[in-house]
């Protein structure tokens, strides 16, 4: 049976404090009513906690002229702030207004935001952009470059000790997909079982969703899983970071190239806001302090989007 478990690091977050006040509040009303409710003569009332409906979450205030940029989960939150900081103090910097890094733990949650206008811009992934373009809720902005290329892959990693030289030699054993909506670290195995007539329910034994491509590997490396599907950009750029990555873990398949994963904007996004962002991106590799925030992300330059790039279809690719 497959399931969807999460690796503990940054999995939960804290309640704040405003709503434990407020479901406390309703607690105490509850058991206030319920003992003016009681009849002595009859059985003690029955309090059901599990009907109570969530309050909602409260967001902190973002100034009206502010610029909200969501990054997709693709690494783990701490590794996020860590690399993107600088490129948002250089957003700042060019438009002279607050610029808010949003983060979400799945890829939906960023999608969901685009839809309903809440981010200005987004980095999201191919797989997300396939699902908000079919939702009709963003268009491409621009496309990163790296490593001078505008494509990325699939790669299926095992720990360095494994016999896998393939899926095949994953049957059977544990799995670590990244997020539902993950071109690479989804969609694209999930497609190669697919052809095999296989599912992940029928192929593997156990299969886990980490929810950040960083976290896959670790899995993999740590023997918490068999194997995993992760983006080839941040593979590449760990091992570089750390060697000792490569010496732990291997790749044992490489997907066909799809189109890398773009900066988006929300379908209705005000034409001069859009037009804004997009000579920003554009021209941050021209100035030193552009090109040494977009060094940071492991981003040469941005170039213009090309809508054909990203074809679903491309996933029927041998």
């Amino acid at each position: 049976m497959q399931t969807k478990n999460t690796l503990p690091a940054g999995a939960f977050s804290t309640v704040p404090w405003r709503m434990a006040t407020l479901l406390c509040l309703a607690l105490l009303l509850l058991l206030s009513q319920a003992g003016c409710d009681r009849n002595d003569t009859t059985e003690e009332p029955v309090i059901r906690l599990d009907k109570l409906v969530p309050l909602p979450e409260s967001s902190p205030a973002v100034a009206s002229d502010s610029l909200r940029v969501a990054v997709a989960a693709i690494i783990s939150p701490q590794g996020t702030i860590q690399s993107y900081q600088p490129f948002i103090h250089y957003l700042e910097k060019k438009t002279g207004r607050n610029i808010v890094l949003v983060q979400r733990k799945t890829y939906q949650e960023v999608n969901d935001m685009l839809a309903r206008g809440v981010v200005e811009v987004a980095f999201v992934c191919t797989g997300a952009y396939w699902e908000g373009r079919r939702a009709g809720s963003m268009d491409l902005l621009v496309v990163p470059q790296v490593n001078g290329k505008l494509t990325y892959q699939s790669l299926l990693i095992a720990p360095h000790h494994s016999r896998a030289t393939g899926m095949e030699g994953l049957r059977d054993k544990v799995f670590a997909f990244t997020d539902p909506l993950s071109n690479s670290g989804y969609m694209y195995p999930l497609s190669v079982l697919h052809k095999a007539g296989e599912s992940p329910e029928t192929f593997f034994s156990r299969t886990i969703f980490t929810y950040s491509h960083d976290r896959s590997i670790v899995s993999v490396i740590e023997g918490i899983a068999d194997g995993a599907a992760v983006d080839s950009i941040i593979y590449e750029s760990l091992i570089q970071k750390d060697p000792e990555i490569g010496k732990l873990s291997k790749i044992i398949y490489r997907s066909p190239e799809f189109g890398i994963p773009p900066v988006v904007v929300p379908k209705h996004i005000k034409p001069e806001t859009a037009a804004l962002l997009k000579e920003l991106f554009l021209d941050a590799h021209t100035d030193p302090d552009g090109s040494k925030a977009l060094a940071e992300i492991g981003v040469e330059r941005f170039v213009e989007a090309d809508e054909a790039m990203y074809d679903p279809y491309s996933l029927d690719k041998e």
